[in-house]
């Protein structure tokens, strides 16, 4: 059996701590590393949004074989340190991904070698599969935290090769786990939103089955008279809620709720993996499609043209940065410190009208609007001379009228 980096067999570490959910795959990872390493396994579980998904961790964990378990509330971290920078930016992957596993995964690293480090680790392991982006997301952080601690990755060592092996691994061992072979989705759930892959969706050509839809209710069964909500944002972040203040934890809570009732959020896609190949996946992010939505509304109001354009171009950059797993970057910081700089005068409130899985804008304000109504206006007056433009075309189209003229005088046209 091959052995990953560092973690060779005259090498085995004594004390492995684990990113923990305890789903499937890593519940059946604390026996494999006992049975196979002969380890001390330390589990850390940190709560980003999952909600019950939580509930019972710690017992179920120590009963899998863990000496110990970090349960820790990240939620207020997750939001202000990573999704709000992630709302400023703009960055959408391949026109429809917002982002949601990519970005906690560099904070749920990070924090787990925070505990290996204080534990006296010597190894770190993960669930992830050797297919998939989230290995090169949680290593990438370990590489930038502590990049002498060898990685464990027992996807690609182990003789399983199928989540029906698995489970099947699991119930030999009495690990009790929620996926049942005739529904092997493999779900991620956080404050920003719900996956879905695995089972049927792994065929481009089928639909995505209702019963896969958790936080989204369906377009056909949402409120007739629809609804509408008003987002706030100062500097870019967003700060209320329909007139309320919340905290940034209850704002994302909140918006979820209203955009799940109006089936606002249901993403499907076929995306191009950091490793190589094309997946497909199923996404619902309510609360998070309102706020961008609003946030790039807001944005068109309060950012001049050449600052808009080319922050459109470093948000694909910046995307590109969060889906492979390179948060921990010195170009990452400095796109940040880029998009703070914009986000100084977007402040205001955009409102939106929810219909069954539409959303339709119905304005937006803001202090520091560059909409100018004397000037934009189809009305004349004295803010713009409409006679200036001839002169603007005839400057901007210069160089067109010179190579028409070049261009009759080499290839003259023909007499007719």
């Amino acid at each position: 059996m091959a052995r990953d980096q560092g973690a060779s067999v005259n090498s085995k570490p004594k004390k492995v701590v684990l990113a923990y959910s305890g789903g499937l795959d890593t519940s059946i990872i604390i026996p494999w590393l006992r049975e196979n390493y002969g380890c001390e396994v330390i589990a850390m579980a940190g709560d980003i949004g999952q909600g019950d998904e939580l509930q019972g961790v710690e017992e179920k964990a120590k009963a899998s074989g863990a000496s110990k378990i970090y349960v820790e509330d990240l939620r207020q971290e997750f939001v202000t340190d990573f999704l709000w920078p992630l709302v400023r930016s703009g960055a959408v992957y391949e026109h429809k991904y917002l982002l949601g596993t990519s970005i906690a995964r560099p904070l749920l690293a990070r924090r787990q070698v925070e505990v290996a480090l204080q534990e006296g680790a010597d190894a770190v392991a993960h669930g992830c599969t050797g297919k998939g982006n989230d290995q090169v997301r949680f290593e990438l952080t370990y590489k930038a935290f502590a990049p002498h601690m060898p990685v464990i990755a027992p996807w690609r060592e182990w003789n399983i090769s199928s989540r029906e092996e698995a489970l099947e691994y699991a119930r030999q061992h009495n690990i009790p786990v929620a996926v049942s072979a005739g529904k092997l989705y493999s779900r991620d759930r956080n404050l920003w939103h719900l996956s879905h892959e695995g089972g049927v969706l792994e065929d481009p050509a089928c639909a995505v089955p209702d019963d896969v839809w958790q936080l989204t209710e369906s377009p056909r069964q949402a409120p007739e008279k629809g609804g509408e909500v008003q987002i706030g944002f100062e500097s870019g972040v967003p700060v209320a809620v329909n007139g309320k203040r919340p905290g940034p934890v209850e704002i994302v809570q909140t918006l979820n709720k209203i955009g799940g009732e109006h089936a606002i959020g249901r993403t499907e896609l076929v995306e191009n993996r950091f490793v190589g190949m094309k997946s497909r996946g199923a996404y619902e992010t309510p609360g998070g499609t309102l706020i961008v939505l609003a946030h790039r509304e807001l944005e068109a109001l309060c950012l001049d043209r050449e600052t808009a354009h080319y922050k459109q171009h470093l948000a694909l950059d910046y995307a590109r940065l969060v889906y492979n797993g390179f948060w921990y970057t010195p170009l990452r910081e400095a796109l940040d410190a880029f998009f703070e700089q914009t986000q100084k005068t977007v402040t205001g409130e955009v409102r939106l009208r929810l219909y069954r899985g539409n959303v339709e804008v119905l304005g937006r304000t803001s202090p520091h609007s560059l909409y100018a109504h004397d000037i934009a206006s189809f009305t004349m007056g004295a803010s713009y001379d409409q006679k200036d433009a001839a002169g603007f075309i005839n400057l901007i189209g210069l160089s067109l009228q010179v190579r028409a003229a070049v261009e009759s005088r080499v290839s003259p046209r023909p007499k007719s």
